[in-house]
Order: structure tokens, then C-alpha cells, then sequence
């Protein structure tokens, strides 16, 4: 049975891909911040499927102690899912919360360069695979993405960068950019249900589901076929979003 190690796990994409995974036939280490839902996966998939790492993943300290603390038959790690990312804001740069930029680029990049780095010899040890999940944000900027575009386009990258260092270890790295998802994203981000409703109201979004269904069927690839990025988006959505401003 392989392992996967699954951040941001108490909601949205994490958690649907903790249940899909263990469906078929994975083990998973979920980790995330909010104990009373890591508490329910496992009373949901059983102790001996899921394995919960209450932290938070910008606090290194406390990764490393959920690392050091992984039972035996969790800690061989064969699948990293770097999911565990927010967005918070919606201002223009110039009138943006600076404690809110920092909380982005902590969460977004630092703790997932870290935590990658600390996982890197047991994937490469079991020729294991890495899924990032980025955003369509990294590449088709819009107004108020500020360092949510900028932190997902350093996810983007990063996680293609990973995949020319990795070569001849094995090891196969994805990063899948999804447009819009509904989850609790944009009630995170703007803290109201009713602007989270709006976003997504007539749009038929993707759900966590369908991003989980696609991280297991890369996952579960032959090891000699790697994915090297997926841009999916719901049809309702797409990318041309150019825009004029006139004068006079």
C-alpha cells in the first residue's frame, strides 16, 4: 500500500483528495490546522488509512515534529500533494494589507519550498511522485491577484523547476493549475459567505472532487509516464480577459 502525504487537508481539494485516495487504496498522511476535521477524516476512513498532522505549514518547527512523529507504516512517503494554499484580500496593490501579502507568500511558497526540501530523500529514495496544485492565477494575472497571482506563478514554476532537478531519480512531478473551484476559497478570502455564493452562483465550477479525481489518476500513472502540467477549467470559464481603459 503507498503513502501520500496531503497538505491542507481540512477542506476543499485536501480533503477530497484524502477520501479519493484512500478509496483507492492509498494510506494518507492529511495535515492541516483544524484538529476536529482531521479527527473526523479518520473516524470516517479509519486509523489505519489516515494518519492526521495537526500543524501549521508555516511553522517549520511543528512540521518537523509531525514528520519526526509519522508511525512507521505513514512514514514512507511515496506521493507529496503540495495543496495546502490562500488567497486573503482583494485590494489593489496599492491599497493592499501588507500582513496579508506576508501570510500568502509564507503559506504559498516558503512552506511548500520547505516542506518539499524535507520530503525530497524519501521520494527520490522511492522513486515517488509530487503534485502541486497551483492556479490559473500564475499565469492569467487579473486585478486584486497581486501576490496571490505572484505566489501561484512561484508554485507554477517551482514545481516545473523540481521536475528538471529530479531528472533520472524517478520521481514524477505534476503541477495541476485549476481555475475555478468551489470550495471555501473565496470565504477565506473575503470573509463572507454571500461574496463566496456570488463568485460562483450560474457558473457551474469545478468542485474538489474533480480536482482530486484528477491528482489519483496521475498519481496512479504507469511510473515511466509523467504529467508535467494540467490547466484545467470549468467551461464556463476561460482566459481572455484583456481589458481597455479609455480616456476622455
Amino acid at each position: 500500500m503507498k503513502t501520500a502525504f496531503v497538505t491542507g487537508a481540512t477542506a476543499g481539494i485536501g480533503e477530497a483528495t484524502v477520501r479519493t485516495l484512500v478509496a483507492s487504496g492509498w494510506r494518507c498522511v492529511a495535515t492541516g490546522r483544524r484538529q476536529e476535521r482531521l479527527n473526523a477524516l479518520v473516524s470516517e476512513l479509519g486509523a489505519d488509512k489516515v494518519h492526521p498532522a495537526r500543524f501549521d505549514v508555516r511553522d517549520e518547527e511543528a512540521m518537523d515534529a509531525a514528520i519526526a512523529g509519522l508511525p512507521a507504516e505513514f512514514a514512507q512517503v511515496d506521493l507529496l500533494v503540495n495543496n495546502a494554499g490562500l488567497a486573503q484580500g482583494l485590494s489593489p496593490a496599492q491599497e493592499a494589507d501588507l500582513e496579508n501579502w506576508h501570510t500568502m507568500i509564507d503559506t504559498n511558497v516558503t512552506a511548500m519550498v520547505v516542506l518539499t526540501r524535507k520530503l525530497l530523500p524519501t521520494l527520490i529514495e522511492r522513486k515517488g511522485a509530487i503534485i502541486a496544485i497551483g492556479s490559473v492565477a500564475g499565469t492569467y494575472v487579473y486585478p486584486g491577484g497581486n501576490v496571490y497571482a505572484g505566489s501561484k506563478a512561484f508554485a507554477n514554476h517551482f514545481t516545473l523547476a523540481l521536475r528538471a532537478d529530479l531528472h533520472g531519480t524517478g520521481v514524477r512531478v505534476t503541477s495541476i493549475e485549476p481555475g475555478m473551484v468551489e470550495t471555501e476559497f473565496t470565504l477565506v478570502r473575503t470573509g463572507s459567505q454571500e461574496a463566496s455564493d456570488d463568485l460562483y452562483r450560474g457558473v457551474n465550477p469545478m468542485t474538489a472532487e474533480d480536482i482530486a479525481m484528477m491528482i489519483q489518476w496521475v498519481a496512479e500513472l504507469p511510473p515511466h509516464l509523467n504529467i508535467n502540467r494540467l490547466e484545467p477549467m470549468p467551461v464556463n470559464q476561460d482566459f481572455a480577459g484583456f481589458r481597455i481603459a479609455r480616456e476622455g
